[in-house]
């Protein structure tokens, strides 16, 4: 879990807090801090509390957005910190269009691992 800052911060549309991820996926907040665990997830510390937050753009409906979990094994694969991999999904990228976390969204998720991958190279 990484302290985010304000570059990553401004890029990133909209936060969720733990429990508020709990309750849209109907799971127990230990599971979600278990998907983050897991790499499933990103969650950072944000905020006066500094309370443990995740994009907004991961969840779907009552699930954890389609094809993130292996972009993020991608990305963690070719050497990105958890704050490069946010600076990436949510940096516009014009081939795509929108961001790779828009696309993951729009369940374009080939698009966004093809593009994850030739990271590596």
């Amino acid at each position: 879990m990484t302290e985010i800052d304000a570059k990553i911060d401004a890029l990133v549309p909209a936060w969720l807090t733990v429990p508020d991820i709990a309750d849209r996926l109907g799971v127990e907040v230990t599971r979600v801090r278990q998907l983050v665990k897991e790499g499933q997830l990103i969650a950072v510390r944000r905020g006066e509390n500094r309370a443990l937050h995740v994009p907004e753009e991961f969840i779907g409906e009552g699930k954890v957005v389609k094809g993130l979990a292996g972009t993020l094994t991608l990305l963690r694969d070719d050497g990105f910190s958890d704050e490069e991999m946010l600076e990436w999904l949510f940096t516009p990228d014009p081939s795509l269009p929108g961001t790779p976390a828009q696309a993951l969204r729009e369940n374009r998720g080939t698009e966004v691992k093809r593009r994850a991958q030739a990271l590596a190279v």
